[in-house]
């Protein structure tokens, strides 16, 4: 239900109109004097024409505008306040004010202790996983990414309804060492490997209903897509996510051809040269959130990468700050016992061959 507001006075569509049929800069609204620019009645003629259509917002647009009180490239209008009620309300509040989320005990079958921060990490994936958001772990590289994904995996497992399994993309060089990791902390998870040459003889769409979590590859993304499209996963892991970081890669492309009812992201780092690949991964964790390619990099990315523009980076902040957890070892509240970095440079000498 949209309304209009010069100053701070709400006006009907009718009497929008009227002021705007009168052409002139300086109007009187009950009792004030409001200055009307031209180019912004347009925009809200344009604005309101369009919204007309449509009684409909989507919940990502619902949220963009909560986040960036920004109506968006099309109109340039300024969103003043966003109001919603039950769920919707909920969520809002929760993303915007970060409020204290409800923790999730750790389950029962994970073999391990949580620190403190593994444990909000936790809580933190099972809030976005409730609403079906998807959640880039951005935590240092040493933090523990891998168990609470883990830790996650065995929730999700004792909360659905109807048995779905999940997907984990990981670069070749770490399928062994997940492997050994799920068996460690998730002895009960039932893991089906389908990665090598061995890989032929398994009937995914078929033996993946079996299990619990399917570990894969980056190389297969493309190679197999045909096969791993075929199947409605319950959630979508990539680890080591800049792997998807150019979005016209083929092996991106197919991640996000991935059907799945939710997405997450591991990487420790979700920029590393350029903002485009920040889109990628976002593209792949919540479609169409950061808009289209070009409208990012006209809107976002070139104001800041180019001119350093601080209200596009407050802007892009606002956007992805809910769906972005990050914590760094140099945080003492993050690991308190861990001990200072310390940086001894060796040198050795080279014969001349």
């Amino acid at each position: 239900d949209w309304q209009l507001a010069l100053g701070d006075e709400p006006l009907m569509p009718e009497e929008f109109e009227k002021l705007a049929a009168l052409k002139v800069p300086l109007v009187q609204i009950r009792g004030q004097w409001v200055e009307l620019h031209p180019d912004q009645i347009e925009q809200a003629i344009k604005f309101w024409e369009k919204r007309k259509k449509s009684g409909e917002v989507s919940l990502q647009e619902a949220l963009q505008l909560t986040l960036t009180q920004d109506a968006g490239a099309t109109s340039g209008l300024r969103v003043t306040e966003v109001v919603a009620d039950g769920w919707l309300n909920d969520l809002m509040k929760s993303l915007t004010n970060g409020a204290q989320l409800r923790p999730v005990p750790v389950p029962s079958d994970f073999h391990g202790e949580l620190r403190h921060y593994q444990a909000a990490g936790l809580a933190w994936l099972a809030f976005l996983r409730q609403w079906g958001l998807g959640a880039c772990l951005a935590d240092d590289m040493g933090l523990g990414k891998t168990i609470q994904i883990i830790a996650l995996l065995l929730h999700a497992r004792s909360t659905q309804v109807d048995h779905k399994p999940a997907l984990l993309i990981c670069p070749t060089s770490v399928v062994g060492n997940w492997q050994r990791e799920l068996t460690r902390f998730a002895p009960d998870l039932r893991v089906l490997v389908y990665h090598g040459a061995g890989r032929k003889a398994i009937d995914l769409k078929t033996q993946a209903l079996d299990h619990d979590v399917a570990l894969s590859s980056y190389a297969l993304l493309h190679r197999d897509e045909k096969v791993l499209t075929a199947i409605d996963w319950r959630e979508v892991i990539l680890d080591e996510a800049q792997n998807i970081k150019n979005p016209g890669a083929k092996q991106a492309q197919a991640a996000r051809r991935l059907k799945a009812g939710w997405h997450v992201a591991l990487t420790g780092t979700p920029v590393e040269n350029r903002l485009m690949e920040l889109w990628s991964i976002f593209q792949f964790l919540n479609p169409g959130y950061l808009g289209s390619q070009s409208d990012f990099l006209d809107r976002l990315a070139r104001p800041i990468e180019r001119a350093g523009d601080e209200a596009a980076t407050r802007r892009l902040k606002s956007l992805v700050g809910p769906f972005i957890l990050r914590r760094v070892k140099t945080d003492p509240a993050v690991i308190s016992d861990l001990p200072d970095k310390n940086e001894m440079k060796v040198y050795c000498s080279l014969t001349k061959e």
